[in-house]
């Protein structure tokens, strides 16, 4: 789950690495410039976009000189065209330059993850599913891109491995059979959802009769899955999965699931082309 806490840890721990791997033991180029040479800096977009990333712009900037004024021109989660200004930056020249690269690597990203996730929710927007994202993220933006997702207008799968249980076609091998797998999830961590995966109506059969909170369809035809909603009735919320895209996604929101997951919203992305140039 999302909390203003993992937020605030992830930021930090996203800032640090990526300002440690780029400045190493310090920015060569930027100390061409005289040390107390003042600069306004705009960026701007080239690419229709959704932003979001505030946070991590910010604390990147800050992070490289705290004397930095920031002045936003659009809100989080504000959809605008190609060519629009996104923020004013003034401080010293050395210090602009020098988070340029960090500050906008997290903007383009996860903008583009925002982007990406408004166009797909905006297709099922009148029907009753959600969409979700999964753990198919860029490494160590998790949280970042899970953050993005929300502004986007998409909703959060579990954060990762810890807090929700999926129980997938080699754990129920290994656990013998659905009911071992859901009961001993039970048993060990009450309280925590409980979803399975099912290829097939026999083993959705399976899940609900063992108590499953969620069940993944895991590449249902679209009457497959009419027929489970049909089938369940409410008994378990229903996730679709598999084969989701943006031709298919409307029809598969039309059959009824409560969800539908899809790695596209966090790993199919296109960086949104930013500029960033001193005024």
């Amino acid at each position: 789950m999302m909390t203003p806490e993992l937020v605030k840890a992830a930021l930090a721990a996203n800032v640090a690495s990526a300002l440690v791997e780029d400045i190493g033991n310090g920015d060569i180029t930027a100390a061409l410039i005289p040390e107390d040479r003042i600069a306004t800096a705009r960026v701007i977009t080239r690419d229709p976009m959704v932003l979001a990333g505030k946070l991590w712009v910010e604390a990147t900037f800050m992070a490289v000189d705290p004397q930095l004024n920031l002045q936003w021109m659009v809100d989080e989660g504000q959809a605008v065209a190609a060519g629009s200004t996104l923020f004013e930056i003034t401080g010293k020249a050395r210090s602009l330059l020098t988070a340029e690269r960090a500050a906008l690597n997290f903007l383009q990203t996860l903008s583009a993850t925002a982007t990406q996730t408004r166009e797909l929710a905006e297709l099922i927007r009148d029907t009753s599913a959600k969409l979700l994202d999964t753990r198919k993220t860029l490494p160590g933006l998790r949280v970042a891109q899970k953050y993005a997702v929300l502004i986007g207008g998409g909703e959060n799968h579990r954060m990762g491995l810890y807090d929700a249980f999926l129980i997938k076609e080699n754990h129920i091998m290994a656990a013998g059979s659905i009911a071992a797998a859901i009961n001993t999830a039970r048993a060990q961590s009450p309280g925590k959802m409980v979803e399975v995966e099912v290829e097939n109506h026999q083993e959705l059969e399976l899940a609900l009769a063992a108590g499953a909170d969620r069940i993944m369809l895991d590449n249902f035809s679209l009457e497959q899955m009419r027929e489970a909603v049909l089938h369940t009735a409410g008994r378990a919320q229903l996730e679709a999965s598999g084969g989701v895209n943006k031709t298919t996604l409307r029809a598969i929101a039309e059959t009824g699931v409560d969800y539908i997951s899809l790695g596209t919203l966090t790993k199919d992305i296109k960086a949104i082309d930013l500029s960033m140039r001193l005024i």
